[in-house]
C-alpha cells in the first residue's frame, strides 16, 4: 500500500472531479447555496493515493434535488438511493455522483460523519469554496475533516468503527468491516471485533442480497481466506452460513489431516493460491487455465466452491464397521451441491452464479474417480468424453477445485502424488475435448429431429432428446461416423438395445 497522505491541496481534491462536473455543481451551488462536501470513501481514497472511482457528495439536506437537478441538466440517469434516506446518485459519463443529506440527527458535517460507519469513511473535504472561486484550488491546504480519527486509523492500517450504536444504526456494517479488511488489508481493531461477537446476531437484519454483495466483495479480494478465518473466531460467519458450522470438530479419515470445516477453510486458502498463479500448479496448462479465469465472476465462484465444496459431509457422515470403522461421507458431493443451492437461494444469488456453483460441488470428486481408474490403465474414450460433456463449460473449474481439494487433504493415508495425476488427467481431457469433442461440436449434426420425424415418423417429445444426445456421444467416441450408423443408433434407443441403455445410464 502506498504512504498515506497527511493533507489534500485544492488543485488536488479537484483533479478528481471533471470539468464537466465541476461546471455543473457551480452552477447548482449559485441556484440552490449551502455547503458541499466531498465524504466517506472518496477522501480516504485520496488520502491512499487511490483514484477514486466514484464521488460522493454530502449535503446538509436535499440531496435528491441536488441530483434530480444534475441529472436533468446532462441528461443522466437519475437512482433514488436507499428507502428512508435522503440519497440519490446521477450517472454520467461513465461516473457515478453520489448525494447524501446529513442523516437523522446530525446538525453539522462533524456530526454526519460520525454517524458513518468506520473512522476510515468518516472524512469530509468542503468543497463549495473551491467551485465558487476557482483561485482557492490551488496549492494551498485544505482542512481534512476528521471527528473520528480515520487518518491515524489509515496510518495504522486499522479498521475501527466510529462508535459503540454502529452496528445497531445498519447490521450490515458487521460485514462492511470485513469486506475493508481485506479489500485494504488492514487489521481490524481489537475493540470493533469484540462487538461483533456480540451483537453477531443483527445480521439477520438486512436484505440477503445486501449481505450477498458484501460478501462477493470479500471473495474477490486476495486476502478471503485470512478474512473469514476471523468472521469464524467471531461467530459472524455461522451466522450467515450454519451449515459450515456442522463441521467444525467433525474428524475425516486418514487421508485428512484437519476437520470438516478447516478443510473447507484449508480448500479456500489454496484456491487462493492457485487463481494467483494456475501455471505454478497446471504446468504447461497455464494459457488455458487464465483464459478459463479471465471470464466475469469465475474466480468468485471457484472461491465459494472451495469454501463450500463439502458442505454435505456432516448430513452424510456415517462410520462402516466392516471396514475397521472407516469414516465415510458417500454422496457428500450430491447432497452438498444440493445444501449449497439452498443457501444461495436464501441470500438470492443469481440462477447462473447458483447453477455454475452447483456445477463445481457436485462434480468435484470427479477427477478424482477418474484418476483411480486412470492408475489401473482402465480409462477409456467413452468415459473421458462422458467427463467432458458433463462438466460443459466448467472442466477447467472442476479440476481448479479438484486441486485445491487434494493440496488441502494432507494426511497420512492420502495418495501421495495426487496433485501430478490430476494434472495429467486434465491434459488428457484437454486433448480428448480437442480431438473428439470439440470437432463433433462444430460439426453439423449427423441426425435431426427431423431426420427423426420424417424418417422415424417419430412425434416431438422428450425422447429426441436422448437419441440426439445418444448419437453425438457415439460420434465423439467414433462408434458413429455417419448418417446411416446414426440412424441405427437411434432405432436401437426407441427399442431398448440394453448396450444402449447402459450407455445413456452411464
Amino acid at each position: 500500500m502506498p504512504p498515506v497522505v497527511d493533507s489534500l491541496t485544492g488543485r488536488q481534491i479537484l483533479d478528481i472531479v471533471p470539468l464537466w462536473l465541476q461546471a455543473h455543481l457551480t452552477a447548482l451551488l449559485r441556484e440552490l447555496g449551502g455547503e458541499l462536501y466531498l465524504a466517506g470513501g472518496v477522501v480516504r481514497d485520496l488520502l491512499l493515493g487511490i483514484t477514486p472511482v466514484d464521488i460522493d457528495l454530502t449535503v446538509p439536506c436535499g440531496a435528491k434535488i441536488w441530483a434530480e437537478k444534475l441529472a436533468n441538466v446532462t441528461g443522466s440517469a437519475y437512482v433514488v438511493l436507499g428507502r428512508d434516506e435522503d440519497a440519490a446518485r446521477v450517472v454520467s459519463r461513465k461516473i457515478c455522483v453520489d448525494f447524501s443529506s446529513f442523516r437523522k440527527g446530525a446538525v453539522t458535517i462533524l456530526d454526519e460523519l460520525m454517524l458513518r460507519d468506520l473512522t476510515i469513511n468518516a472524512l469530509g473535504l468542503r468543497i463549495d469554496p473551491l467551485l465558487v472561486d476557482p483561485d482557492k484550488a490551488g496549492d494551498d491546504k485544505v482542512p481534512i475533516l476528521d471527528p473520528a480519527g480515520g487518518q491515524d486509523d489509515l496510518i495504522a492500517g486499522r479498521i475501527q468503527i466510529t462508535g459503540p450504536e454502529s452496528f445497531s444504526h445498519d447490521p450490515l456494517r458487521l460485514l462492511r468491516v470485513f469486506r475493508f479488511a481485506a479489500v485494504l488489508d488492514f487489521v481490524i481493531d481489537a475493540d470493533t471485533l469484540y462487538r461483533i461477537r456480540r451483537q453477531r446476531q443483527l445480521i439477520a437484519g438486512p436484505a440477503p442480497e445486501r449481505v450477498a454483495h458484501e460478501l462477493d466483495l470479500i471473495m474477490a479480494s486476495p486476502r478471503a481466506y485470512e478474512v473469514l478465518t476471523v468472521m469464524a473466531e467471531t461467530g459472524l460467519l455461522w451466522e450467515i452460513i450454519p451449515e459450515l458450522a456442522a463441521g467444525d470438530g467433525l474428524i475425516q479419515p486418514a487421508s485428512h489431516h484437519l476437520d470438516v470445516w478447516q478443510h473447507n477453510l484449508e480448500t479456500l486458502r489454496q484456491m487462493e493460491r492457485i487463481v494467483a498463479t494456475p501455471a505454478l500448479f497446471f504446468s504447461d496448462c497455464g494459457e488455458i487455465m487464465m483464459d478459463y479465469l479471465n471470464k466475469p465472476r469465475r474466480r468468485i465462484r471457484l472461491k465459494w466452491a472451495a469454501l463450500l465444496h463439502d458442505l454435505g459431509k456432516p448430513a452424510t457422515f456415517a462410520v462402516n464397521a466392516e471396514k475397521g470403522d472407516r469414516i465415510t461421507f458417500y454422496n457428500h458431493d450430491r447432497v452438498g451441491a444440493e445444501m449449497f443451492r439452498a443457501f444461495a437461494l436464501r441470500l438470492r444469488w443469481s440462477n447462473d452464479d447458483i447453477e455454475h456453483v452447483v456445477r463445481l460441488i457436485g462434480d468435484h470428486m470427479r477427477p478424482f474417480h477418474l484418476a483411480n481408474v486412470a492408475r489401473s490403465d482402465d480409462l477409456t474414450l467413452r468415459a473421458c468424453v462422458r467427463m467432458i460433456r458433463k462438466a460443459g463449460d466448467e472442466l477447467e473449474g472442476i479440476f481448479f477445485l479438484s486441486m485445491a481439494d487434494a493440496l488441502a487433504g494432507q494426511g497420512v493415508e492420502c495418495i501421495e502424488g495426487m496433485e501430478d495425476e490430476l494434472v495429467a488427467l486434465y491434459r488428457h481431457l484437454h486433448q480428448v475435448r480437442s480431438d473428439h469433442v470439440t470437432p463433433v461440436r462444430e460439426a453439423s449434426p449427423l441426425l435431426t429431429g427431423r431426420d427423426l420425424i420424417e424418417t422415424l415418423q417419430l412425434e416431438p417429445g422428450p425422447i429426441f432428446k436422448v437419441i440426439l444426445r445418444a448419437v453425438e456421444e457415439a460420434q465423439m467416441e467414433g462408434t458413429v461416423h455417419d448418417y446411416d450408423g446414426a440412424l441405427q443408433l437411434a432405432k436401437e434407443v426407441l427399442t431398448g438395445d440394453p448396450v444402449v441403455t447402459c450407455r445413456e445410464k452411464g
